[in-house]
């Protein structure tokens, strides 16, 4: 008897349910602006669809769900980066034409001598607005008058609805002067504000007053006037200020401009300032250097020591060898933010530990955080601290993999310690640690946290037009350009980041290469 075959109207019903979730979602980041996250969700949507429905997908259903997150946590912001590093996008430059168009236009001036004093009085169980009569010249003074308001007169009480406050246009009209009773205090009129901001007061030539501050409605202005061509034009100063599509500015003809600026395309700009005018290339390249040489010694101290030390833990006659690993462990099993916080303050000029000790031995209180050779030096000492016990513990467990027979051999030959470990345990333990020793080189290419919690990447460069510090490596350097100087320039730091993606893909292929090459040795 053969077995019904499954119904697939629940799967497809699904699978459309899903779709239709996906295409909305994709829908709603278009419609927002997020162009690009858009085009990314469509992907997904259409590789998830044809994954599921197809019979040849195999094994990437099992690996899609991983691909979708690496696509929407890694390819979505590495694309997005780089969008911004071919732009200007900086703090004065976050929004783009039209919406900077429209916040200037929003800006608003309050029109000349159109300013009215104003009083709270109690009309009844009610709450009423009175607007005294203003000059041009101020309150009280003689001059001419608003249309709408008689000389030494008052407008008739406006009861205001103070339960539920709703928009309100009043036609103003004068009333005499002994009209006005007792003001009520200022305070009630902050706790009126609401009904009063939706006050609209119309006077005889149309005009509408609103409420400008605690004492006093007037006639707001927009600051700047749209233009036929685009252009905007102060309403104050008579400047024209047109859009500048190379900077992203609003300019005038005299070079003043405007706040905010627009985002604009500009190229391959920031790749050829980093590259070739001295104001970024010379403390780029100071920092890159750093970068490498922080790296690769690094990558070295934390080797030799942690070889060093699985060395003498893998002898047999040791005592007390498992609370030795224990305690060498410990500075790996502890947060590293915490380590590195405890450190800068062993490393402190006047209170550290450090310097109590050498002033005490030697007389002497290095200046750890001023001094730039000596900050590098005590970035190395922290790293390499936090960095051994890891290489300590993979070399431990290379070397123990290592057969006994040659060590044997060795000892009847008559080989030393030294001898063993250039001729046996150096080159049988260094193959397969190369591609770790590589991928350590890089996450210190982008070793953020302990430079910036201990250092911050000072001392800086005395000749640096950009915030830029002799103990800053390029994560941090590009750190420093897009939070911390005064424009905030994304789109140089996002250059910056490419290429150190670039630098670090490079990296990542080179240690791919030897891993490839290291288990091609293995199996043959």
């Amino acid at each position: 008897m053969t077995k019904p075959l499954p119904n697939p109207w629940p799967g497809r019903v699904v699978a459309l349910l899903a779709t239709i979730g996906a295409l909305w979602a994709v829908m709603v980041a278009h419609a927002t602006g997020q162009t690009l996250l858009a085009l990314t969700l469509l992907a997904i949507s259409a590789l998830a669809v044809w994954t599921y429905t197809s019979q040849r997908s195999n094994a990437l259903r099992y690996l899609f769900p991983g691909i979708a997150a690496a696509m929407v946590f890694v390819v979505f912001p590495m694309l997005y980066t780089m969008g911004i590093a071919f732009t200007n996008q900086s703090s004065q430059n976050l929004l783009d034409l039209e919406r900077a168009r429209s916040q200037l236009m929003d800006e608003a001036v309050i029109a000349p001598g159109s300013q009215r004093a104003f009083t709270l009085e109690a009309l009844g169980d009610k709450v009423s607005v009175r607007l005294k009569a203003a000059s041009a010249t101020g309150p009280g003074n003689a001059g001419s008058l608003p249309v709408g308001a008689a000389r030494d007169g008052v407008t008739p009480p406006i009861a205001l609805s103070i339960e539920a406050p709703r928009p309100q246009v009043v036609a103003l009209q004068t009333a005499a002067a002994d009209a006005a009773t007792s003001p009520l205090p200022l305070i009630d009129t902050v706790q009126h504000l609401p009904a009063l901001r939706l006050l609209k007061l119309r006077q005889d030539d149309g005009t509408i007053l609103t409420l400008i501050s605690l004492r006093e409605f007037g006639q707001v202005l927009t600051l700047y006037l749209a233009q036929p061509d685009g252009s905007l034009a102060d309403r104050l100063s008579g400047k024209v200020y047109r859009a500048d599509m190379a900077e992203g500015f609003f300019t005038a003809d005299d070079g003043d401009r405007l706040q905010p600026g627009f985002r604009v395309g500009v190229g391959l700009r920031h790749f050829k300032q980093v590259f070739s005018e001295g104001k970024f290339r010379e403390p780029f390249v100071s920092v890159f250097i750093w970068t490498v040489v922080f790296s690769a010694l690094t990558v070295v101290g934390t080797a030799a020591l942690g070889m060093l030390l699985a060395g003498l833990l893998n002898w047999q006659s040791l005592p007390g060898r498992g609370a030795y690993r224990l305690v060498l462990f410990l500075p790996y099993a502890v947060p590293g933010f915490i380590s590195i916080l405890v450190f800068k303050g062993l490393f402190n000029q006047n209170l550290g530990e450090v310097n109590l000790i050498l002033n005490a031995l030697f007389g002497v209180k290095p200046a750890w955080f001023s001094d730039p050779l000596l900050a590098k030096a005590m970035l190395l000492i922290v790293n390499i601290w936090l960095g051994f016990p890891y290489m300590m513990v993979l070399c431990s467990g290379l070397i123990q993999s290592i057969p006994a027979d040659l060590y044997e051999a060795s000892a009847v030959v008559g080989a030393g310690p030294w001898t063993n470990f250039r001729r046996i345990t150096l080159p049988l333990i260094l193959k397969p640690l190369t591609p770790l020793l590589i991928s350590a080189f890089a996450f210190n290419f982008n070793n953020f946290v302990l430079v910036s919690l201990l250092t911050g990447g000072r001392p800086d460069l005395a000749d640096s037009t950009l915030p830029a510090g002799t103990t800053d490596i390029l994560v941090s350097y590009t750190w420093r350009i897009a939070f911390q100087d005064t424009g905030q320039q994304f789109g140089l730091a996002a250059a910056i980041s490419t290429v150190i993606f670039l630098i670090v893909a490079a990296i990542t292929l080179i240690q791919l290469r030897f891993t490839a090459r290291a288990d091609t040795a293995t199996k043959g």
